[in-house]
């Protein structure tokens, strides 16, 4: 009986109000915790401001993962995003060094996302920057903090980048990928594309252009998140679930749409992984698979009690000042 992994992405940056998804650091917390009971072993995090509007602020990441360590029942992975604010993607200095401000400062996060190309997000949309000079530094800072990249890959080309960063060292194997379907701009969201995916990661390894050492899982927004996800199931991967990704749950039998919780789509996932004859794997046992440390939850609490806010904010404003704050408000992934 293998074992599975579940994320619940629960917030995102641009996913809009009024779905159910949790915005503050208490929201987010309390529905954490409640997916881990559900069986998802990574949360996957996303800030947003108080008018609702995703951002790379320290502060917010702070005050949830120390929310979610209070609970010592919760053992869950803590996996931050590098890409949660529309108004740092214009491939700045200023909106790189936000990106990853939070992993530079913040005690406890374990897994990071390392996106790992460019590309149009939408039309209309804007342009999601990815640069290499900014990804060749994420991977260094993550060695550096011991943070795990979780590399989201949206297209082909993505794999062949992954394995340069990987032969030249920025990113040390095991690697953990997750196939992001769906967007446009990326591969569409299809079992067919997931397979060709998986094809070219196969070949790839196979021709020692990337680790044999590579776990996976899958995830589509949209209406195609349910065929990625049993398709994913059924190639042996990990799902990812989450109103990030998906607001509608599905339909009743008047074809009225059902809203979806994150906690009925942690529900879904891993009722069809038991179906499958599999079982979702426990936070201990995911950190196994993908090669993270055992969670040592007293040091994580004493290295997040020995920081304080002021400490963030001194760090956002040296960024600041250093490269003169935002060039101008870009409306990257998904803005209007």
């Amino acid at each position: 009986m293998a074992k599975r992994i579940i994320t619940v992405a629960l917030t995102g940056a641009v996913t809009p109000a009024g779905y159910n998804v949790p915005e503050t650091p208490e929201q987010i917390c309390e529905q954490v915790l409640e997916c881990r009971k559900l069986g998802a072993s990574v949360a996957h995090l996303h800030m947003r401001d108080d008018a609702g509007m995703g951002v790379m602020d320290p502060v917010k990441f702070y005050e949830t993962i120390k929310l979610i360590r209070a609970n010592k029942e919760c053992d869950i992975i803590v996996n931050c995003t590098s890409s949660g604010d529309n108004r740092d993607s214009d491939d700045s200095p200023y909106g790189n060094a936000m990106r990853m401000l939070h992993h530079k400062n913040v005690p406890g996060i374990e897994m990071g996302t390392f996106d790992a190309s460019s590309f149009n997000w939408g039309i209309p949309g804007g342009v999601f920057h990815n640069s290499p000079a900014m990804l060749m530094q994420l991977g260094k800072l993550y060695q550096e903090r011991g943070i795990k990249p979780e590399f989201e890959i949206f297209d082909l080309g993505a794999l062949r980048a992954i394995g340069a960063y990987w032969k030249q060292g920025y990113v040390v194997a095991p690697l953990h990928f997750q196939f992001c379907m769906g967007v446009m701009g990326g591969m569409d969201a299809t079992p067919g594309q997931l397979q060709l995916m998986l094809d070219e990661m196969h070949r790839l390894q196979f021709e020692g252009a990337l680790p044999k050492e590579i776990t996976w899982s899958a995830f589509s927004i949209g209406k195609g998140h349910l065929p990625v996800m049993f398709a994913a199931i059924a190639n042996g991967g990990g799902v990812r679930v989450g109103m990030e990704d998906n607001v509608i749950f599905g339909k009743d039998k008047e074809g009225k749409k059902i809203m979806a919780t994150n906690m009925m789509l942690v529900e879904r996932a891993a009722n069809a992984i038991r179906a499958y004859g599999d079982e979702p794997a426990t936070p201990a046992e995911a950190r196994q698979i993908l090669s993270l440390p055992a969670l040592d939850h007293d040091a994580t609490i004493a290295a997040l009690d020995a920081v304080k806010v002021a400490d963030f904010e001194a760090a956002k404003q040296a960024v600041k000042d250093e490269f003169g704050g935002p060039y101008f408000s870009a409306k990257g992934m998904g803005g209007k």
